[in-house]
C-alpha cells in the first residue's frame, strides 16, 4: 500500500519558517511578509520542488535565489517601516524585493540584466504589487534621483565600502550589505548617526554573488 504524502506546501512552509526561527530570524512582521510570499512563483520550474528549501537556488544570468535564512536575517537587520522608501540593488528574482514590499511604502529596485528586470516585472504584475519601481542600471551608482533613501539592500557582494550608496542614504538610515572580493563575504550594517557618520556593524559572514560595475549587455 503506497504511503500517503502529506508532506504539503504548508508544512515544508511551516517547517521553513520554524527554522528561520531558530537561526534568529525572529521580527513577527519579516516572518509574516516571508510566509506570505511564495518562493516558488520566483523559482525556475527546474528547481520549485525546492522552493522551500532553506538554500540558495539558482536561477537566469548565473544569478541566484538566494536563501530564505539569509532574506529574513537582511530584512530583519534593515529595520523597515512601513512609511520607509527603499532602495534595492538586485532585484534578481524579484523575491526579496517583494518582502521589502510588504514591510515599507515604495521600494525602488535596480537589476542590471533585462531578462530578469522583465522576469521580475512580470511577477510583480502577477502579484498584484503597486509599490514596486524598477529600474534597469548599474546597481552602483544606485539611484540618485530619487535619494535620499529610509533603508537600501544591496543583494551582490560589494569589494569595497558601498560610498556612492552611502551617500544616497538618509543620515540616520540603515544599509544591509555584503562586502567583500573572496567567496566568503562579511554581511554588515550601516546605520547612519545623524551626523554624515555610520556605526558599522559586521553581522555574519555570507556567500554572494560580486556586484559588478555597468550592465549586461546581452542578457
Amino acid at each position: 500500500m503506497a504511503k500517503k504524502d502529506d508532506d504539503t506546501a504548508e508544512t515544508r512552509l511551516a517547517r521553513l519558517i520554524l527554522a528561520l526561527r531558530s537561526q534568529g530570524v525572529s521580527e513577527p512582521a519579516v516572518l509574516g511578509a516571508i510566509e506570505t510570499t511564495p518562493r516558488e512563483a520566483f523559482t525556475p520550474d527546474l528547481f520549485k520542488d525546492r522552493a522551500f528549501e532553506d538554500s540558495a537556488l539558482p536561477i537566469a544570468c548565473g544569478q541566484t535565489i538566494s536563501q530564505p535564512f539569509i532574506v529574513g536575517l537582511m530584512t530583519q537587520a534593515l529595520k523597515v517601516d512601513k512609511r520607509d522608501r527603499v532602495l534595492e540593488i538586485g532585484t534578481g528574482s524579484g523575491y526579496q524585493t517583494t518582502i521589502l514590499s510588504k514591510l515599507s511604502r515604495l521600494v525602488y529596485t535596480v537589476e542590471r540584466y533585462r531578462t530578469l528586470m522583465r522576469e521580475a516585472e512580470a511577477r510583480f504584475k502577477a502579484l498584484g504589487l503597486t509599490n514596486v519601481i524598477t529600474r534597469f542600471g548599474d546597481g552602483g551608482e544606485g539611484w540618485p534621483e530619487q535619494a535620499p533613501f529610509d533603508r537600501i539592500m544591496v543583494t551582490a557582494a560589494a569589494s569595497d565600502e558601498p560610498t556612492a550608496l552611502l551617500a544616497q542614504l538618509k543620515p540616520n538610515g540603515i544599509l544591509v550589505a555584503p562586502i567583500g572580493k573572496g567567496p566568503v563575504q562579511s554581511l554588515k550594517r550601516y546605520t547612519g548617526d545623524g551626523k554624515g557618520g555610520f556605526t558599522i556593524e559586521a553581522l555574519t559572514d555570507v556567500r554572494f554573488v560580486p556586484l559588478l560595475d555597468g550592465v549586461a549587455k546581452e542578457l
